[in-house]
């Protein structure tokens, strides 16, 4: 009855960071400071990179995403993260429709669910079948060694979630009105079919972590460690160097003929001060 008690209780509590607000924010500031620098470098050099991101629903993948694309420019960085197939795509080759999303010289993708689709989701709902998914596990290496001979460093993470906590983010989720539309019913069924996807996952593993491209597993019950761990791992298997930048000289003061006027204000259409309202409430 007590371990009964305390699962029920790990269900409904938030794993904590030990590194603390302060510490955390730090790192991963310092991070993202090199995140630009391997950006920059890619521009530069004309590398293209490519990082999947995999796992659970409500592993942590799109928090890792928006920390890692926070501070690079959308031009460089761009994030893959297809919708259903339509008919046309699903009578394609199947790594169709993700080919056409791989970068081009001096670019960065990161797939938001991926390929790999078709060995999770695709495998566990019966959107594909037996032979197309035994196909996927054989074809998939060899597809991912083409990219690699291409040139294309490629990176695939699989962010790990326990059962307990994945529960506990959809229920936060569920109560939240700004996230609410991330609760869909493919994500309740992930709940009812956790063992079905564990078995997936490790059949995937075994066909798809090849010496060439492994799947790197990123432990994600905490957040916050999975995104220092995940992006501090990434930077250290890519080598890039810091690119020299001119030094830019500003003005002190903006430069003016002193032949330009500015129109009147009044011919303008001005945003309500939505601000000033807010503020006058808060001294009523």
């Amino acid at each position: 009855m007590a371990d009964k008690k305390k699962s029920a209780k790990a269900k409904d509590t938030k794993v904590k960071n030990p590194l603390g607000k302060k510490a955390y924010e730090s790192e991963l500031f310092r991070l993202q400071t090199e995140l630009v620098a391997l950006q920059e470098w890619v521009r530069s050099t004309g590398a293209r990179v490519v990082v999947v991101f995999e796992g659970r629903d409500a592993a942590g993948k799109g928090g890792a995403i928006k920390r890692v694309t926070q501070y690079l420019s959308p031009r460089v960085a761009r994030v893959a993260a297809l919708p259903a197939p339509t008919d046309r795509e699903k009578g394609q080759w199947y790594y169709q429709r993700y080919v056409s999303h791989l970068p081009a010289p001096g670019e960065i993708v990161l797939f938001d669910r991926s390929w790999y689709n078709r060995a999770g989701v695709e495998k566990v709902m019966g959107f594909c079948t037996p032979e197309e998914h035994t196909r996927f596990l054989r074809q998939t290496p060899i597809f991912e060694q083409m990219l690699i001979d291409d040139g294309i460093l490629l990176r695939k993470y699989w962010f790990s979630v326990s059962d307990s906590e994945q529960l506990r983010r959809f229920r936060a989720r569920r109560d939240d009105p700004v996230r609410q539309w991330k609760l869909s019913p493919m994500d309740l069924e992930s709940i009812y079919r956790w063992e079905d996807y564990s078995r997936a996952k490790d059949e995937m593993m075994v066909h798809t972590d090849t010496s060439a491209s492994p799947w790197y597993v990123v432990e994600s019950d905490d957040k916050k460690a999975a995104r220092l761990n995940m992006i501090a791992h990434l930077l250290s298997t890519i080598p890039y160097t810091n690119v020299p930048h001119p030094t830019v000289k500003l003005p002190k003061h903006p430069l003016s003929t002193g032949n330009y006027h500015r129109p009147p204000r009044s011919l303008s259409k001005f945003v309500p001060d939505h601000v000033a309202n807010l503020i006058g409430d808060t001294e009523g």
